[in-house]
């Protein structure tokens, strides 16, 4: 049994842009939260600043366990853009995506990534609850598997990121 603690990713430094947008991924999550679900958001932003696409996530909402905000936001522009558009644009998360949602980033062609608090950190608000775990895979090494590049900037702003997720979880 490994005992030792976890070790924390370094927090990025984020340009104005890229610090606005990934806030507003964070209302979003704050916004799914005050509707009952677990508190993530995602929006897809264009090479040109256009949004492209957003939501939150909808778990409780819905009742479908693949409701995460980074996948609902890609079904939302995936029919909208060409994977060139996509290529270009991007995905900014209140949390690093799980594997699911890394998959669809790439499936999706999306070219890069913003998120706010990490899966290690997340992994604290969690619990050890089995209904609550995630696969303990970073999106990073989904990415890395990619045929295409898939540019990853995370964890970043993440007391702001963390502070959706204070007592929203079950212990």
């Amino acid at each position: 049994m490994n005992t030792r603690p976890p070790v924390l990713p370094q927090e990025a430094a984020l340009d104005e842009r890229d610090g606005r947008y990934l806030r507003q991924a964070i209302a979003l999550a704050d916004r799914a939260r005050e509707r009952g679900n677990r508190p993530f958001g995602a929006l897809i932003v264009s090479a040109q600043g256009r949004l492209m696409a957003e939501a939150s996530n909808a778990n409780g909402e819905s009742g479908d366990c693949t409701a995460h905000a980074e996948l609902s936001a890609i079904r939302l522009a995936s029919p909208l853009f060409d994977r060139q558009e996509l290529a270009g644009a991007t995905l900014y998360s209140s949390a690093e995506p799980c594997v699911m949602c890394a998959g669809a980033i790439f499936w999706s062609a999306i070219g890069r990534v913003v998120y706010g608090i990490d899966a290690v950190r997340l992994r604290v608000f969690r619990g050890e609850r089995l209904d609550q775990k995630d696969a303990e895979l970073s999106c990073r090494d989904v990415f890395d598997a990619s045929s295409h590049a898939i540019e990853c900037i995370g964890p970043a702003l993440i007391a702001e990121a963390s502070a959706s997720h204070e007592g929203a979880w079950k212990r």
